[in-house]
């Protein structure tokens, strides 16, 4: 169905523009493999992050502080990840055993993993020590049963359970994350007390939201409490500040105007969004330089800037970032399997669920705009030719996007929808065989040259 004379426009949000993901779209590569593969993909651009990394490498170097980075795995469950992390040295951040086994399984050392997460289990404790990783320690009650573990697996000098303490944020004094004054305090006590089986190597913390004053002002609390606890005796030579690097997904004036124009008639079911509720889609400062803008940054209460505190006091940065890692790193491939006429746009169901787009499981929506390609190529047409984007579960919310899209030529089944730049959250973060529909499977692209991407599945341990 043509709509050429929509009562009012539709917003859209393009992302920046990306050559090299044009290009994939237009090599006729997606319908081959949605036809091979028989359902939704996701693929995966490694070199991404590859580039990503170095970036942050890059930006530690420029301010003369030692650093390291470790992948948060929460991010993306694809291994293709992990062995880029393997091969460049980097570290891994994960929260549970299936985390660990596997990243130790690609060929990531021990002492290149950090562990988080809240009341960890005896199992993870005791492998994170065996291993050797660093692991944020959450609770009192989480410390004492690692120093009990330690002791009794006869851990001392030569191999100590490695930690660190992790800070409750004063200003989110309500996260159920990390220890307040009085337990830290007490937490060192009972580090000095437990002598070699543990070595208290800093503080860690994390901060929800993406502002990077508070992480400086955080990191400069937690750079004064490691000088008072070398005082005690302790190694305390390094700090952890933890993910929340955005990303830009899209240019300020298309973001600013988008927000300025959506409103609930621009949505399927005129669905109300909050728009506090939305990611900042365009992030005036993102990646690595929101970090290069966090060392820049004098603390509340410092007299010079974060990075020159760090180096004047020897002190390591780590940093765990997810999303950042994975910008334009990959992108979700869905076939479209039919097309509904509504009052003045269409319903477009596709082979795969929200599930697989995960934005929309947190009273959201992932704003990007979605990609039309032909089986010639990307559509191109004139006109407005509104559709939104149910999935192919009975849900009636079950919407991989409730905005009315404006493409520009009609969808038809058999067509394809990319949604870019999904690798951070989107792709498999609440992913689930409802239906027994099977899990998307990702598919990792190889670009060289002028050549045609050559492709792999993702391959996943056999631990």
């Amino acid at each position: 169905m043509a709509v050429n004379d929509i009562p009012q426009a539709l917003p859209t949000l393009p992302v920046h523009p990306d050559p090299e993901t044009d290009a994939i779209l237009d090599s006729g590569l997606l319908h081959e493999l949605a036809h091979a593969l028989g359902g939704p993909f996701h693929f995966l651009l490694p070199h991404r992050f590859d580039a990503n990394l170095a970036a942050f490498r890059t930006a530690l170097d420029e301010a003369g502080v030692d650093g390291h980075v470790y992948y948060a795995k929460k991010a993306n469950k694809a291994a293709a990840w992990i062995e880029r992390c393997a091969a460049a040295g980097a570290g891994v951040d994960v929260a549970g055993l299936g985390e660990l086994r596997e990243t130790l399984g690609h060929g990531v050392r021990g002492e290149n993993v950090v562990v988080t997460g809240p009341a960890k289990s005896d199992e993870l404790l005791r492998v994170a020590a065996l291993q050797g990783a660093l692991t944020a320690i959450d609770s009192l009650g989480e410390l004492d049963r690692l120093i009990a573990l330690a002791l009794g697996l006869g851990l001392g000098t030569r191999r100590p359970a490695r930690l660190l303490l992790r800070r409750l944020p004063p200003a989110q004094p309500d996260s159920r994350f990390g220890m307040n004054d009085a337990e830290l305090t007490e937490a060192l006590d009972r580090c000095v007390r437990a002598g070699d089986a543990v070595r208290m190597e800093g503080f860690s913390f994390h901060l929800s939201g993406y502002a990077t004053r508070p992480r400086a002002d955080l990191a400069g609390q937690l750079l004064d409490r490691c000088l008072k606890a070398r005082a005690l005796g302790l190694r305390a030579d390094r700090i952890g500040i933890g993910g929340g690097f955005a990303v830009d997904y899209a240019a300020a004036d298309d973001w600013h105007t988008f927000l300025a124009e959506q409103k609930p008639d621009h949505y399927h079911a005129r669905k109300a969004f909050p728009a506090a509720g939305f990611y900042p889609y365009h992030s005036p400062v993102a990646g690595a330089d929101a970090l290069r803008t966090v060392l820049a940054t004098t603390p509340q209460g410092g007299r010079y800037r974060l990075g020159d505190m760090l180096r004047e006091t020897r002190t390591l940065l780590l940093l765990e970032p997810g999303r950042a890692l994975l910008g334009r790193a990959g992108a979700s491939v869905f076939r479209v399997q039919g097309v509904k006429d509504r009052d003045g746009y269409a319903i477009l169901t596709v082979d795969g669920t929200s599930l697989s787009l995960s934005e929309q499981w947190f009273n959201s929506e992932y704003l990007p705009d979605p990609v039309l390609v032909s089986p010639a190529g990307r559509a191109r047409g004139d006109g407005v030719h509104p559709a939104c984007v149910g999935g192919a579960t009975c849900l009636e919310a079950d919407l991989l996007t409730w905005r009315k899209i404006p493409f520009p030529a009609p969808p038809a089944p058999g067509d394809l929808l990319v949604y870019p730049n999904t690798a951070g959250y989107q792709m498999d973060s609440n992913e689930s065989p409802f239906h027994d529909l099977p899990l998307p499977p990702k598919v990792v692209l190889e670009t060289s040259g002028d050549r045609r991407p050559r492709w792999r599945l993702d391959r996943r341990p056999a631990c």
